[in-house]
């Protein structure tokens, strides 16, 4: 049943997919490119419907992100067609960040990011590569070939969405990092900055910053990819600007954002929520029906699709993209279990 929620003044009705011209209305975009929007209607990119970006979460995307590339080709192998996209304002406006806000109204996390500067930003690489490494963001970005994928996104909460994600797959900046033999997994460390993070700086007792890790078969996978941007433009910095993992067959807190350092280990590193609270949140953390969380069943989910519209669906298991990943996991529970974390 749709939950009925009141739309604040900023939000404006959107659709999902732009003209050209109402594209080209995007006056940052524009300003930025220098070019404007030409050969549009050829690259398959999707973003939202024109909106002044002085208001709301939508002007929350860095002035100084990086845009080349950007709307960038869609990849047809990755869509989603059962489902409509989630409409870019809701998506940029409910969403958890604890690095900003993890007390209150976690949600609405885009007032609170102006203080926050993605750029200049660094990204380190260290442990068992050939190498220890740090690149300049920017430079990075503008080395990928950028692609949109379309993926459903399953938070352990029980709601979901479907976004367009631009950015290039884990295993090709993996590949960039040149990883020995001995590398099993690898771990993610985020953005650490409490003077320009009030999550962080009020919530002293949390083990900042945050860190997740991946198995290396996983962080190969097709499936697993870094985003730099989505609905056609750059990152908000409320979205995880200026990078962060989508990992659509997990649960959306096993993709970490404002990644700043990655170490390749010899054995399995703990992470953020699993160290806290082992019985709630698995290593693994697979969309998985059939395992039930101690405070939110998994077996359905709010899938949101505009402030007030959300419809309640069956949870798939691994969100969906058990083709792609069901191997990985032989003994993922295919029918309902009691209490399992792993």
């Amino acid at each position: 049943m749709a939950n009925i929620i009141l739309s604040p003044n900023w939000a404006l009705k959107e659709t999902d997919c732009t003209t050209k011209s109402a594209y080209t209305n995007r006056r940052k975009f524009v300003t930025t490119l220098g070019l404007g929007a030409i050969g549009f209607a050829t690259l398959g990119g999707c973003t939202a419907q024109s909106q002044d970006p002085d208001d709301g979460p939508l002007d929350k995307i860095p002035e100084n992100a990086p845009r080349d590339g950007f709307p960038a080709s869609r990849n047809e192998t990755f869509q989603v067609p059962e489902r409509e996209l989630t409409e870019r304002l809701l998506a940029s406006s409910y969403n958890n960040f604890y690095e900003f806000i993890n007390q209150g109204n976690l949600k609405r996390v885009w007032p609170l990011v102006d203080d926050y500067k993605p750029f200049p930003w660094t990204l380190q690489v260290s442990g068992e590569v050939e190498k220890k490494l740090t690149w300049d963001l920017t430079e990075l970005i503008q080395s990928m070939p950028l692609e949109e994928r379309i993926y459903r996104f399953r938070c352990v909460e029980a709601w979901s969405m479907t976004v367009p994600w631009t950015g290039f797959p884990l295993s090709t900046l993996i590949k960039k990092c040149n990883p020995n033999s001995s590398a099993t997994h690898v771990k993610f460390t985020c953005v650490s900055r409490p003077d320009e993070l009030p999550g962080q700086k009020k919530a002293t007792w949390y083990p900042w910053p945050y860190f997740e890790a991946l198995r290396m078969d996983e962080a190969i996978n097709e499936l697993a990819f870094v985003a730099v941007g989505m609905y056609g433009e750059p990152l908000p910095k409320q979205n995880g600007s200026p990078l962060r993992l989508v990992l659509p067959w997990k649960y959306g807190y096993k993709g970490p954002k404002a990644i700043t350092h990655l170490e390749f280990t010899r054995k399995q590193p703990g992470t953020f929520w699993n160290e806290l609270q082992p019985r709630e949140y698995g290593f693994l953390s697979n969309v998985n029906p059939n395992i039930p969380h101690p405070r939110w069943t998994q077996a359905s989910e709010r899938l949101m699709l505009s402030e007030g519209v959300e419809n309640r669906i069956r949870t798939q298991l691994f969100n969906g993209y058990d083709e792609w990943v069901g191997d990985l996991y032989p003994d993922e529970p295919r029918s309902p279990v009691g209490p399992i974390i792993r």
